[in-house]
């Protein structure tokens, strides 16, 4: 039996794997594969201020991940935590609107159960669709990605404009401080906090509760969650809420947190980063934190890198599809070997 650490371990492994590609990759391009890791890595963890950048970026999409793991582990594709997370920050953005001028220790809780709710509805329709009908929710999911991010455009531009902006990007106004969870850096006591939170109710969750085993059968053999007497709808539906409500917690605390506002278009890339931290860390919630803190550091970096190495802050890009492409390799071949062997020991 494969330990959740040796798992994360062969992950790793997969990961440096990617990384030696891509530098591989930049050396036949022209630029020095040797300075562009040491700058990844000086942009990442090692220079002042760092590695907070680092956690700036890793926080959210810890939240996110999170959710993707428990849809995933039910054997439900989500493919659709952009759309939740847009979702969660609009709803979030909205209920301080709302509630301007209250008492802070009641608006940031609403704040946060409003990015909540609006990332579990923007999960309901695929999974009724689902459920109901058998609907491919890769599909369903992935379309309401687009569909949230022209909502976002429209509640930008429309009801929760900020009539100060200039004009040069839609948004809505600047969250007053007193509702604030952090500066401008993303790291706070509340934010850390919060994220700790999550990942200790998310690891009981799903090691030391009924609905953690069963949707984790549920994700293997359906069939032998309806021989437990279970009802293979009711651990779905609640699977998917979940996955969305994170997803709209973590767009709740960028909107309360760092950003202080919704603008079109803003981290258009958080969903599908935060789906690879938990297929990388394969599930394990110790496993999402240490790759969120890494992928948080190549999104810190991305800025370092067009300095120190030459390179288009894009390439942070190509770094993370390689992970994702060496990654799904390890899942259909690579797993595949190694459990034929497992099996035959």
């Amino acid at each position: 039996m494969i330990t959740p650490l040796a798992t994360v371990a062969r992950s790793l492994v997969f990961v440096c794997l990617a990384l030696a590609l891509c530098a591989a990759l930049m050396q036949g391009l022209g630029y020095n594969a040797l300075l562009v890791l040491t700058s990844v890595a000086e942009g990442a963890f090692l220079r002042s201020g760092a590695f907070e950048n680092s956690l700036r970026w890793g926080v959210p999409l810890f939240l996110t991940a999170t959710g993707v793991s428990i849809a995933f582990r039910a054997g439900f594709f989500n493919i659709g935590a952009q759309g939740q997370f847009y979702l969660g920050a609009i709803f979030a953005a909205t209920a301080a609107q709302g509630l301007n001028g209250g008492p802070a220790f009641l608006v940031i809780p609403a704040i946060l159960c409003a990015g909540m709710m609006g990332g579990a509805l923007w999960a309901l329709w695929p999974a009724l669709m689902k459920l109901g009908s058998g609907t491919d929710e890769v599909i369903t999911t992935l379309m309401g990605n687009f569909i949230a991010g022209l909502l976002l455009v429209w509640v930008t531009s429309g009801p929760l404009k900020d009539p100060a902006g200039s004009g040069q990007q839609a948004s809505s106004p600047v969250l007053p401080p007193a509702y604030r969870i952090s500066d401008s850096s993303g790291v706070s006591p509340m934010t850390l906090g919060l994220a700790l939170v999550v990942g200790v109710a998310i690891w009981l969750l799903v090691n030391r509760t009924a609905f953690g085993v069963l949707s984790g059968l549920a994700g293997r053999n359906g069939t032998m969650v309806r021989w437990q007497g279970a009802s293979s709808w009711r651990i779905g539906l609640s699977s998917f809420l979940l996955s969305g409500a994170l997803a709209g917690l973590a767009g709740a605390v960028e909107f309360a947190g760092p950003t202080g506002r919704i603008a079109s278009g803003f981290l258009p890339g958080h969903g599908f980063t935060a789906t690879l931290v938990a297929l990388v860390a394969n599930f394990s919630i110790l496993g999402m934190a240490a790759a969120a803190l890494f992928f948080g550091g190549l999104a810190a970096a991305a800025l370092y890198l067009p300095i120190m190495a030459g390179l288009p802050a894009a390439a942070i890009e190509v770094i993370n599809a390689s992970i994702a492409l060496v990654i799904t390799a390890r899942a259909r071949v690579l797993d595949r070997l190694t459990g034929r062997k497992e099996t035959s020991s």
